[in-house]
């Protein structure tokens, strides 16, 4: 498995939360507007297809 977890465009990013909230294990909080993916995630995927606004990709 790669070290680098999923990718969150902060730019696209408008902090909704959807992608926290279907992470299967836990990797991802929203912290002032933004979601952060940590040492968790297991680049399932689950995140990328949640994101409303197309966010996060991974690497």
């Amino acid at each position: 498995m790669n070290d680098i977890a999923a990718i969150v465009d902060e730019e696209k990013c408008i902090g909704c939360g959807q992608c926290a909230d279907i992470c299967p294990v836990d990797a991802i909080s929203v912290d002032s507007g933004k979601a952060i993916i940590n040492e968790l995630c297991v680049e399932c995927g689950s995140c990328v297809t949640a994101c409303p606004v197309e966010a996060i990709s991974l690497p």
